[in-house]
């Protein structure tokens, strides 16, 4: 039987929200980290969905045109059902980085379909979209994206615009319009979903498409949209049962985020038991890059060797952000999310370490590609912060495998999630 599923997700963190929405409803789902080798696959042979995790949010449309192409074509070989570009549920996006409207190009061409689903509104991570404008939740209010306190401002690809024809038409040579408004048979079809109901609606509908393969674009309401017609359908069980999650003695945290969001946690954090290693991120992507690593890996593994947990971050907040003078070194950002994973390899095999935290979607596959893990499923779907799992890690190395890793965006999860992750679960 064909998988039912395979995507490429432009961030690491945005990945493994993905992989949560599936095995959460008992879809048996593996995310690799990069092209698999056979030997690396075999063991995943026979689950409902694959998924590879990426960079391309961060990325002009030229890495685009060289890297997608051959990527979009490994997934297709998988035969899956359908073939799902995942995007941030915020969508920020611009023509010159994460364009989603290259990818869409890319993705329509490779799959020869004249048409293109989209779906962006996931209830259950409190996005929605109505008459194709983008709201999300922020603090427990509201708010069209482009008024959005975060997502407004994001420093590199700020929402300036809640219509999402008008956003995603800036970047796409295709037609965005919604369900049913097409003129003609090419262009992106963007379905409206903002509760329980019309997100049911738009999976039944992308279930009836006759196409052996169908390419879709969108957030993981995509995947919440097929799984929930798929198990109000009875074709599914629509869950999964999940071990609970012991405390840890220990963690180690690492947030390459500007957010708010992210600073709550940090600072929750640090008043509840973790100690705080401020980095520079100048540092980190400058000449004095080695030196800086090589320090705050030494005092990291100093404050887990006294038993106490430790988060490294670059930014307490938007008024920290130095994303300008970042900007002009070249690569400047990617640098600081590699410089942040060395750090974690460097802890991770001089320590005992069995459970970490990597903070910033944009950040979080640079940390990633830092260290020997090849593949993750889903150990934990955390309550209260939808779209954060904790994962179990698949490597040749015995330093990391079988370590459980979150990774969640800057603007997910609730103010104590890296103590929950070091305290555990009931």
């Amino acid at each position: 039987m064909a998988p039912l599923l395979s995507y490429y997700g432009d961030d690491f963190t945005g990945s493994t929200d993905t992989m949560e929405a599936l095995a959460s409803h008992g879809v048996e789902t593996v995310l690799f980290t990069r092209l698999p080798s056979d030997d690396e696959f075999r063991p995943f042979t026979g689950f409902e969905a694959f998924g590879l995790a990426g960079t391309s949010r961060s990325q002009p449309p030229t890495w685009m045109d060289e890297h997608l192409p051959q990527t979009f074509a490994w997934l297709k070989r998988l035969g899956a059902r359908f073939c799902h570009y995942k995007v941030c549920s915020t969508f920020d996006s611009s023509p010159e980085t994460g364009s989603i409207g290259r990818a869409t190009d890319i993705g329509a061409r490779l799959f020869a379909q004249a048409r293109v689903p989209l779906i962006v509104g996931a209830p259950q991570l409190k996005r929605y979209t109505f008459a194709g404008h983008l709201f999300a939740a922020y603090q427990g209010e509201i708010y069209r994206i482009d008024r959005h306190p975060v997502m407004s401002r994001h420093p590199v690809t700020p929402m300036h615009e809640a219509d999402l024809r008008l956003h995603l038409g800036r970047q796409t040579t295709l037609q965005v319009a919604l369900e049913g408004a097409l003129k003609g048979e090419n262009g992106v079809e963007l379905f409206d979903v903002f509760d329980a109901e019309t997100q049911i609606a738009a999976g039944r509908k992308l279930l009836a498409t006759h196409a052996a393969e169908t390419f879709v674009v969108g957030s993981s309401g995509v995947e919440y949209a097929l799984v929930k017609a798929l198990a109000a359908d009875g074709r599914i069980a629509g869950k999964a049962d999940f071990a609970p999650l012991a405390k840890a003695d220990r963690v180690i945290a690492v947030s390459g985020s500007v957010s708010p969001t992210t600073e709550r946690q940090i600072r929750h954090a640090l008043d509840n038991g973790f100690e705080g290693l401020r980095a520079d991120p100048l540092e980190l992507a400058g000449e004095a890059r080695a030196a800086s690593i090589g320090r705050l890996a030494n005092r990291a593994v100093e404050v887990l060797g006294r038993g106490r947990s430790v988060v490294i971050y670059t930014a307490l907040g938007p008024a920290s952000n130095i994303g300008e003078k970042l900007d002009a070194i070249p690569g400047g950002r990617h640098r600081v999310g590699e410089a942040l994973g060395v750090i974690l390899r460097n802890a991770l095999q001089r320590t005992e370490l069995k459970r970490v935290v990597v903070s910033g979607g944009d950040s979080s596959g640079h940390a990633l590609s830092q260290l020997d893990i090849h593949a993750l499923t889903t150990r934990l779907p955390l309550k209260g912060s939808p779209g954060s799992p904790l994962c179990t890690a698949h490597s040749s190395s015995p330093a990391f495998s079988g370590i459980e890793i979150a990774m969640k965006g800057g603007q997910l999860g609730g103010d104590g999630y890296f103590v929950q992750l070091r305290d555990g679960t009931a």
